[in-house]
């Protein structure tokens, strides 16, 4: 019986999901999809929470809380659809291009994005779907903003 309380813990947690969560989340997933939060790129969520109008008023402290329960969802076999339900409902579609462009700045902050964030990006077009052109040029952005010389 204890083992069914533990399964409802992540809902829980998730019930509550702000759209800043969502965002969060989005951010976390793309730089755990490859099985390792780089350095750079745990300083470029905690950067743009700190710094970005849409997180204004929100708690730096709930992103261990988040990236928790991403962490959680993605050890489950149908986590990653969970996710974005979780996301979808928290996020008003006025945002699913900032959700993308955030991620899309995880990604390239360590300058190496791999091919399991390529595949997380593309899944992320489809699940907010978004414009290909649109996601094109948010892309793009991206790669320019974190070149290095």
């Amino acid at each position: 019986m204890s083992h069914d309380n533990q399964e409802d813990e992540p809902v829980n947690n998730t019930a509550a999901m702000t759209p800043q969560d969502a965002l969060a989340a989005m951010m976390v997933a793309v730089s755990a999809s490859d099985e390792t939060m780089r350095t750079a790129e745990l300083l470029k969520i905690t950067n743009i929470v700190e710094t970005l109008p849409v997180f204004g008023g929100y708690d730096p402290d709930k992103l261990r809380l988040v990236s928790q329960m991403v962490f959680e969802l993605f050890e489950q076999e149908d986590g990653l659809d969970a996710l974005f339900g979780l996301i979808r409902d928290a996020l008003p579609e006025r945002l699913y291009e900032t959700a993308y462009a955030l991620a899309c700045d995880v990604a390239a902050s360590d300058g190496v994005i791999a091919q399991s964030e390529l595949r997380l990006l593309e899944e992320m077009r489809y699940e907010l779907n978004l414009d290909r052109l649109h996601a094109a040029a948010i892309e793009r952005g991206a790669r320019a903003r974190h070149l290095t010389i």
